[in-house]
């Protein structure tokens, strides 16, 4: 691949470099469901950088450049993951596969991680099944859009 990547966990000076990873890899998932109005297009820089205080982010950095992020954070004995992203560039290079075996890695008091995504997000069903991850709910949230929930138990 000719390239070292690190996955570390990420500080708060980030936040601008993440949110701005974070809307160029939504882009293409808001084709998909043509609405340009989700989520993690619209987050403001003031609300990324209030999560820090309660979850746990990772980033993946080749070089000096941030390539991949996802946070993570627990309740009771499920952890939560969210907005696990890559750069379109590094996709299908197993950057995503590192960065969430690093937060179950992080999470060892969880013995069970719930994550969700979009249903027509075919690449990322397949990526957390391929890690273990199950379809256990689906949530219609708009005409065009269903999250799929999807879980992993802990052995």
């Amino acid at each position: 691949m000719g390239y070292s990547e690190i996955t570390v966990q990420a500080r708060f000076e980030d936040a601008v470099s993440i949110l701005e990873l974070q809307k160029l890899a939504y882009r293409g998932e808001a084709a998909v469901y043509d609405d340009y109005s989700i989520a993690p297009l619209t987050q403001t820089l003031q609300n990324l950088r209030s999560e820090f205080d309660a979850k746990t982010f990772l980033k993946a950095v080749i070089g000096d450049r941030i390539v991949g992020s996802v946070r993570a954070y627990q309740i009771n004995r499920t952890c939560y993951v969210e907005r696990l992203i890559v750069h379109p560039d590094f996709q299908r290079r197993g950057v995503g596969t590192k960065l969430l075996n690093r937060i179950e890695e992080l999470f060892p008091a969880a013995d069970r991680f719930e994550l969700f995504t979009g249903h027509r997000s075919e690449d990322n069903i397949r990526l957390y099944s391929r890690l273990g991850y199950r379809i256990f709910k689906q949530e219609p949230v708009t005409e065009r859009l269903t999250f799929v929930y999807m879980e992993k138990r802990s052995s």
